[in-house]
């Protein structure tokens, strides 16, 4: 369960992404008792908390250079002037400092800017320590187990894997939020010690719904198509940032939230499900996940396109060379089915799941409750 960043911001009701403090965990959000006592109940669950890691830019509290002083475990911690990359905020960040006499780093920045706060020089022994010893009580103090690093394309990826060295987190994921190859660059940055965000699965999905042409998911603009990025990809098809349209530019995945949905779940990469979507369709999308697992998919399976057309799309995932499932998604999915060697076991709006019978496990319906054994195979099935 990925989480906001969960530190003090610098507005009374941020959500987080203006970040002042790195020990203080009393957010927006609630205290830090009540944090540690979510990632505990999700850790009694075997659920891992990601943490939503902030470190490109910094809020200060006194003037343009006035960063808080914290203390954590008897070592003081603070971001000083020296820390600011000599470029920020096009310039306005050099032009308040002549005006104050205060010294600047003497690097640029590594990456794009961020208006309105402090970017952060990463080359800057003294940042890495403060993010380093940041990073570290996330993992060892508060509880988390993994990281989603925030606006990555501000500074450089090879940071993103000292980090995570230093946490010795086992898991992270970067919003390099850009075209395929520069997420590909990103990745090799760091070492390929970090996951990345898959934005171009998410722009085929969306496409392919505000078109009503499905065959726009047979693309090769993605990372989860590519045997060598797919175990890098997160996909995702609604994030906190796209989610929210206005007027005529509404986002269209909001007309096939469950299609978009299932073909996420039934891929390779690693899906995001957005949290809107999991409360809007908790019995679906479960189902969806259920299906996945049963048939073994991981973030390095393959898969076969069986059909592309403009009202189906449906692919054959393989798991070890052979298929192990078929999703079907479009306008015209009902009239869709696989050889005979497959069973329905999920179908819905604009949406089918099939299991390979050769599975040898029995599928039952968790929205009716209704377990059925007509089918005579292998794999016992329930439709919806």
């Amino acid at each position: 369960v990925w989480v906001p960043q969960s530190g003090k911001a610098a507005g009374s009701k941020s959500m987080g992404y203006d970040p002042l403090y790195y020990f203080n965990q009393n957010s927006s959000f609630g205290t830090e008792a009540e944090l540690r006592s979510m990632i505990t109940t999700f850790k009694n669950k075997q659920i891992g908390t990601i943490a939503d890691v902030v470190i490109n830019h910094h809020g200060t509290n006194n003037g343009w250079f006035g960063f808080p002083a914290e203390v954590y475990k008897g070592v003081t911690y603070q971001n000083l002037s020296t820390d600011v990359c000599a470029d920020d905020d096009g310039g306005k960040a050099a032009t308040e400092a002549r005006k104050t006499g205060t010294q600047l780093s003497q690097n640029n920045d590594e990456g794009e800017g961020w208006g309105g706060m402090r970017d952060l020089d990463h080359k800057s022994e003294n940042v890495q320590k403060i993010v380093k010893a940041y990073v570290k009580y996330l993992k060892d103090d508060l509880g988390y187990t993994g990281f989603r690093y925030d606006m990555v394309k501000g500074f450089g990826g090879s940071h993103v894997a000292d980090y995570n060295d230093a946490a010795g987190i086992e898991y992270s994921v970067g919003e390099c939020w850009d075209g395929n190859g520069v997420i590909k660059n990103w990745i090799d940055a760091t070492g390929k010690k970090s996951a990345a965000f898959d934005f171009q699965f998410r722009y085929n999905v969306r496409d392919a719904i505000n078109n009503k042409d499905w065959r726009r998911l047979n693309s090769t603009n993605n990372l989860m198509h590519d045997p060598t990025y797919n175990r890098y990809a997160v996909t995702f098809v609604e994030n906190h940032d796209t989610e929210k349209r206005a007027g005529s530019e509404q986002d269209p995945i909001r007309r096939d939230t469950l299609a978009a949905n299932a073909y996420l779940i039934a891929m390779p990469g690693t899906p995001c499900v957005f949290y809107t979507h999991w409360l809007a369709y908790k019995n679906e999308i479960k189902a969806m996940v259920d299906a996945r697992k049963t048939a073994g998919i991981t973030n390095t399976s393959s898969f076969l396109n069986l059909k592309s057309e403009a009202g189906c799309y449906a692919n054959a995932v393989k798991v070890g060379g052979e298929s192990k499932m078929v999703v079907a998604v479009g306008n015209n999915v009902a009239s869709f089915t696989p050889s005979s060697a497959y069973t329905l076991v999920l179908s819905g709006y604009h949406y089918r799941y099939f299991l390979a019978k050769s599975l040898e496990t029995v599928w039952a319906d968790r929205s009716s409750g209704v377990y059925n054994d007509a089918f005579k195979v292998k794999l016992t099935a329930v439709s919806n």
